[in-house]
């Protein structure tokens, strides 16, 4: 049962509010000003829930005493600018007066469960513009991975972690070298996928001068600049074969030998990758090295995608919310009852990279202080799309006509299946009209796997 602190100087308010507090089993005190709250020992609470305006000192004086229990502030004001600068001061959250008995309860929960969360912390993560901040989300499968990222980063292992596109496997390789003996030198973060084939090596593993056309200077690889540091490849189950044999070598030996050179040269890195494939199936169709596959497997790491991770999917929500407000200037912005329920039931294929995206659009359209379902541009769930090209009645492969009105994703889908043997990725991307990059991302979101060129004869 959670103990909560109400402080409200209009008796009819107050009771009210304690009244439906106690009703959902919460243990509640009243307090009619800051003075008589302090008199009770605010620390002593789970939550302190105070009226904005009080007699004597505003309710945001509390915040100091409080701490660090939470407080939850009360404004009967239209302006947003009030609540705006309670949030700015350290209340937790903030609540409309007259409040939505349904919202007001949710808001409660909400910081409730934020509080309890805090004696088990998620792993800090240092974000590329250098600030640090935790993972979020504390289920059950998360609490797994934060286990094995504190037991694995000191080890200095190589790591494989697997999940989905956007399930945010790059946190966790950043909180791994956060967390090692390595934490004060670089991490170098490479997607294979989004390199072409024909300079990923070079990218890699640097190059001579001459080395090949174009080469007019030498350059230091990827790995190279990571000596003595970590190295994640995300996506490392598109990397080529040529290029795995060469990493290959540099986690049996140690060893970089740049494209040109004859002279090798020790480096020092821990490597994490990333994959949302199935790198054991792969190796059994050549497309990727088993013994590769062995020395990148020390130590596995499984996402949960957003759709399994039922308790945090509003917690998340909450958190980029903030941030995108942040960057467009739109602080006390809020999601409405429907909005949160119509994010809490979609099945998120993108993960949390797609309810980052929502949460963006829903803070740039929403046009008053709430945002709507509809601000969020979620369409219905993509159906699953099937690897191979669909067919006919009599068993041939079905060619669509203009008559079929077929959607982009379906001439996306058609146009990569029919030309993908003909046609490398980059002329693919040129006939789509798009980057090669773009068409990584479409296929990993449609989930139409590259097709890989046969193993080159060493004979």
């Amino acid at each position: 049962m959670s103990r909560i602190l109400i402080v409200e100087d209009e008796a009819i308010i107050r009771t009210a509010l304690r009244r439906l507090l106690e009703r959902h089993d919460h243990h509640v005190s009243e307090a009619g000003s800051v003075a008589e709250a302090l008199a009770l020992d605010p620390q002593r609470y789970d939550l302190v829930i105070s009226d904005l305006r009080l007699p004597g000192e505003p309710g945001t004086e509390l915040i100091a005493h409080a701490a660090p229990v939470p407080v939850l502030i009360m404004t009967s004001y239209a302006s947003m600018r009030s609540a705006v600068e309670a949030l700015k001061l350290g209340a937790v959250d903030y609540v409309a007066k007259p409040f939505d008995h349904d919202e007001l309860l949710e808001t409660v929960s909400r910081a409730l469960h934020q509080q309890a969360a805090r004696g088990t912390e998620p792993p800090d993560v240092t974000a590329p513009g250098g600030n640090a901040q935790p993972m979020i989300g504390n289920c059950a499968a998360m609490q797994v991975v934060y286990t094995r990222i504190r037991k694995t980063a000191p080890a200095d292992v190589t790591v494989l972690i697997q999940g989905e596109s956007g399930t945010g496997k790059e946190l966790v390789a950043r909180a791994i070298h956060q967390q090692s003996k390595r934490a004060a030198a670089p991490l170098i973060c490479v997607n294979c996928a989004a390199i072409p084939e024909t300079l990923i090596e070079s990218e890699l593993f640097g190059h001579e001068k001459g080395a090949f056309t174009g080469a007019s200077a030498a350059r230091t690889g990827l790995v190279e600049a990571a000596d003595g540091g970590t190295l994640f490849l995300d996506e490392i189950g598109e990397l080529p074969l040529d290029a795995q044999a060469r990493l290959l070598r540099v986690l049996q030996e140690g060893e970089i030998r740049k494209i040109g050179s004859v002279e090798t040269r020790h480096v020092d890195v821990r490597l994490i990758a990333a994959t949302h494939r199935d790198l054991r199936a792969l190796s059994k169709t050549g497309e990727f090295r088993l013994d590769l596959y062995y020395r990148l497997n020390v130590m596995q790491i499984d996402l949960p995608p957003l759709r399994e991770r039922d308790e945090d999917i509003l917690e998340i929500a909450d958190v980029l919310l903030d941030k995108a407000c942040h960057r467009h200037g739109r602080e006390g912005l809020r999601l409405s009852r429907a909005a949160r329920r119509t994010i809490h039931d979609y099945p998120w294929p993108g993960n949390v990279r797609e309810l980052e995206n929502a949460l963006e659009r829903g803070v740039i359209l929403a046009e008053g202080h709430l945002i709507h379902p509809d601000d969020l541009g979620l369409s219905a769930p993509p159906r699953p799309v099937s690897a191979t090209p669909p067919t006919s009645i009599d068993g041939g492969t079905a060619t669509p006509t203009d008559e079929e009105d077929l959607s982009l994703e379906d001439y996306f889908q058609h146009f990569v299946l029919e030309h993908q043997d003909q046609m490398s990725e980059t002329e693919l991307a040129q006939k789509l009209g798009i980057s090669r990059k773009c068409l990584w991302e479409r296929r990993q979101r449609l989930g139409i796997p590259r097709k890989k060129s046969p193993k080159r004869s060493t004979g």
